[in-house]
């Protein structure tokens, strides 16, 4: 499918896997920053990582403070997921498989829905989605930037 520009210039949709996952990423990331806002609200707490001064929470790991875990949880999504749109990008741009590329979009979000639903909210914030999701977006971060470079392996020589 294509779209046209100008004078009715036919261009095709370059990143059509790219794009139709922007919807759920972007709503699950609203979700996160929602909840950082909600506890700044709530709080009346509108600058700094914490809601609890040092010394109430100096050691006790058993109840994290809101604000500083939602906002974990909204940094945490916010230092790998636009890495992973980034490699995603540039597979598909050199022809990369969209039933793979897909695929790898649906698991990065499950496992990063994971790693803060089933991880970081979880009991005492370790949770089992908190390690399957720091090391399943960690293989597939590697496996996209393999995946990429081994469609442009002919540029390298090979």
């Amino acid at each position: 499918m294509s779209s046209t520009i100008g004078l009715g210039v036919p261009v095709p949709k370059m990143l059509p896997v790219t794009g139709a996952w922007t919807l759920p990423f972007t709503a699950y990331l609203l979700l996160l920053s929602n909840r950082v806002v909600y506890q700044r609200v709530k709080n009346k707490q509108w600058i700094g990582s914490q809601l609890k001064s040092d010394k109430d929470n100096t050691g006790n790991f058993d109840t994290p403070d809101p604000l500083f875990l939602n906002s974990r949880c909204h940094m945490n999504f916010l230092e790998n997921v636009p890495y992973a749109f980034i490699l995603t990008a540039v597979a598909e741009l050199n022809g990369g498989n969209r039933t793979y590329l897909n695929y790898a979009m649906a698991i990065l979000l499950a496992i990063r829905i994971g790693h803060v639903e089933l991880g970081m909210r979880g009991k005492d914030t370790l949770g089992p989605g908190r390690p399957l999701g720091q090391f399943g977006t960690q293989a597939l971060l590697g496996a996209l930037a393999v995946y990429g470079t081994y469609l442009v392996k002919g540029d390298w020589g090979y």
